[in-house]
């Protein structure tokens, strides 16, 4: 069973690369020995509650054991227990042992968006993951779908980064102005088009299920990665796969976060059957758990 790390990591650089964007450097010595990276390498980031120098975290078990790890991880007090939110490595620099995560200040009042407007050299968090089992680039086509919002940016740097040469991409990222829009450097031949709220909330629009909708998209077979808010990831996976008709299998799609609701409300019945669906496609590819090697 592959191990599952678990490390405290300290922030050692604060950079605000957008008006809404702080990019945030962590070392630790367990970055040092990260696996090989992926482009939407993620991972776990636990925030300490208030007056908590950092997190109160388990050990890693021995063996490995994900569910016996995130049982003790439960049965800390919830007074205690550290608020934990998924993130994507924006960069890692494994001979420096470091990595760059990205986070988008909101403007609310949630643990992670708190922690990082104050963000500091020497604030301690704490890491588990990323997990190479949960690597799954998308599937080879003739070219290749990219859309989502700011969340979905750090990803979308990395699948551009990745591309090889002459591979063809078209990008679709909503963002709330012109002020947040990023460079992606890349070898492939990437179109990138960008949608502005111009003060719509987050996740209260519809322009980036509409520019998917209407785009053309280039001819012979295609593959898409989508990311960002989940109702909309919802949306532009059915407009995909049931209009225009691509395997399904070719469609990687995460809900990233859910309008109104945080990684610690319970999922709703429209989560349940978008986990169900993830589930399927990979026993589809044999990549599910007890499935591979069957």
């Amino acid at each position: 069973m592959e191990q599952l790390p678990v490390s405290l990591i300290r922030v050692t650089a604060v950079n605000r690369i957008t008006p809404r964007t702080t990019r945030v450097t962590f070392t630790a010595p367990a970055l040092a020995e990260l696996g090989e990276g992926w482009p939407d390498q993620q991972m776990k980031l636990c925030f300490p509650r208030p007056g908590q120098a950092g997190p109160r975290l388990p050990a890693a078990e021995p063996d490995g054991d994900v569910m016996r790890w995130y049982q003790a991880f439960l049965a800390i007090p919830e007074h205690e227990r550290p608020w934990m939110r998924s993130f994507t490595v924006r960069a890692r620099r494994p001979h420096r042992a470091e990595i760059d995560v990205d986070f988008v200040l909101h403007g609310d009042c949630g643990p992670a968006g708190r922690w990082a407007a104050a963000a500091a050299s020497g604030d301690v968090l704490g890491m588990v993951g990323p997990s190479a089992a949960y690597a799954r680039a998308p599937r080879p086509a003739d070219w290749l779908l990219l859309a989502g919002d700011e969340t979905a940016l750090p990803a979308v740097a990395g699948l551009a980064e990745a591309l090889p040469e002459g591979a063809r991409a078209i990008a679709y990222l909503e963002v709330a102005d012109r002020d947040e829009e990023q460079p992606f450097p890349t070898r492939g031949e990437l179109t990138v088009h960008w949608l502005h709220r111009d003060g719509v909330p987050a996740g209260r629009g519809t322009a980036l299920v509409d520019a998917v909708r209407g785009a053309l998209l280039p001819p012979g077979t295609g593959s898409a990665w989508l990311a960002g808010e989940a109702g909309t990831v919802r949306a532009l996976r059915r407009h995909l796969v049931g209009e225009r008709r691509l395997d399904r299998r070719s469609v990687e799609f995460a809900g990233y976060w859910r309008l109104d609701l945080t990684q610690d409300d319970a999922p709703t019945p429209e989560d349940l059957a978008e986990a169900g669906e993830r589930l399927a496609d990979l026993r589809a590819d044999g990549d599910a758990p007890g499935v591979a090697g069957a």
